[in-house]
């Protein structure tokens, strides 16, 4: 019988920030373990928006597209509120057919100069999630972009029309933190902020009602948390794979 290793020791997130802009493909993104995280955060008195590139609209076959994308919104504005967010914008991509390339990247890099953060929460951009799950085209191409264009945000000749429009460059993006990796090198201690993360995530009612299998957010997000949390040394933790700009 061979012996299972513990898993290996994580560094703490960087907290030398003020502003964040979280960017996910679809509303619920970011509650299923980053929201823990933005609720310490914000209770830190630090400032965080959410950027969607999508309102999810292709995400509940029983409802159609116009009506479940404006459910999905107002379930995602409540779902930031409850982690103390409350600046939500939508760029209005179709749902389920993001295409990474030039037009993402470049809408991303607008946001990134006009909201000038110094801190920026990403989804997973690769191919599978921890345990080998397959993880879907949209969150793979918003995830890749978003690392991208935290780069060319700082590039003044990147996107030379940004400049046109009024918007500096902006070079000043510390880290980008991809939440949802199967690569983790930093953890958040959530111990204190947990509570409000599952809350952030039950506020997708009609979504979560909808899933083709019964789901349990409390269970899941608690389960995820003790998973990580010894990996620094605290009960309950949130993952992520940390880049420095």
């Amino acid at each position: 019988m061979t012996q299972q290793s513990e898993p290996s020791k994580l560094l703490v997130v960087p907290e030398d920030w003020n502003k964040a802009v979280a960017v996910v493909a679809h509303p619920d993104d970011l509650e299923y373990g980053a929201a823990s995280a933005i609720a310490r955060w914000t209770a830190q008195g630090k400032e965080i928006v959410y950027l969607l590139v999508t309102r999810g609209e292709a995400g509940i076959d029983a409802m159609a597209p116009e009506k479940t994308g404006h459910l999905r919104e107002q379930e995602e504005l409540k779902s930031a509120a409850a982690v103390g967010v409350h600046q939500v914008e939508f760029l209005n991509y179709s749902d389920g057919v993001i295409e990474y390339g030039l037009p993402l990247r470049r809408d991303l890099a607008r946001a990134f100069r006009r909201h000038r953060p110094d801190f920026v929460i990403g989804q997973n951009y690769q191919i599978t999630y921890r345990g080998g799950n397959f993880n879907m085209a949209d969150h793979r191409a918003v995830g890749l972009a978003t690392l991208d264009a935290a780069r060319d945000a700082g590039n003044r000749w990147i996107f030379p029309e940004l400049l046109e429009e009024g918007h500096e460059r902006w070079n000043e993006i510390k880290y980008v933190a991809i939440s949802g990796s199967p690569n983790l090198t930093h953890a958040v201690d959530v111990s204190g902020s947990l509570e409000r993360g599952i809350a952030s995530l039950k506020e997708h009612k009609v979504y979560i009602e909808n899933l083709p299998f019964e789901f349990n957010p409390e269970e899941f997000l608690t389960w995820g948390a003790a998973a990580v949390g010894p990996r620094i040394g605290v009960d309950s933790a949130v993952g992520f794979e940390l880049f420095k700009m």
